[in-house]
């Protein structure tokens, strides 16, 4: 547990084919199932402090306490995860942290000025990504934690425990 933030609650890998990537993930790891979003809307996005338009989709499942989250960027915009691929191809690129007030670990940490990347999800999900090392995987993304969060979390967590194989891939219901 770190005693800037808290317990690490993620390792985010950033992937060319999130589908894959999760197939394997459940095949050979035995790690699932992953639960989708995607092409995920955003209110505000960032990088280094210049508005940008993505398109990311994310898949999501846990090992134990660990999330393992899969990121694909759907389009070129300049971003954290097109950095990554371009310097070391699919592979770790952060590891995150669920916390109860971000701007009040940015500000006790003074950590403003490392934010490479952040912004919040339409339905207010805020998140910020600060360059934190040098190495491959050293990015640390802080996840305000919403009631919201806290819930979807915890729902992927129990299926998770209760998983037997059946259905890695699952989608949100289209209505």
């Amino acid at each position: 547990m770190s005693r800037y933030y808290g317990p690490t609650l993620q390792n985010g890998y950033v992937v060319r084919d999130w589908r894959a990537t999760a197939e394997h993930w459940a095949a050979v790891h035995g790690v699932g199932p992953f639960f989708v979003m995607e092409h995920i809307e955003f209110a505000a996005c960032r990088y280094r402090g210049v508005p940008v338009v993505m398109d990311l989709s994310v898949a999501i499942a846990y090992s134990g306490e660990l999330q393992i989250e899969l990121v694909q960027q759907h389009n070129d915009s300049p971003s954290i995860y097109q950095d990554h691929l371009a310097r070391y191809g699919e592979g770790l690129q952060h590891v995150g942290a669920l916390v109860d007030d971000l701007d009040a670990v940015l500000d006790a940490q003074h950590w403003r000025s490392k934010i490479i990347q952040d912004g919040a999800t339409t339905v207010g999900q805020r998140f910020a990504y600060l360059d934190i090392g040098t190495h491959a995987g050293a990015m640390l993304e802080l996840i305000e934690a919403t009631p919201a969060a806290r819930a979807a979390f915890e729902y992927m967590r129990t299926a998770a425990r209760d998983w037997t194989g059946e259905r890695a891939i699952r989608l949100p219901k289209r209505p």
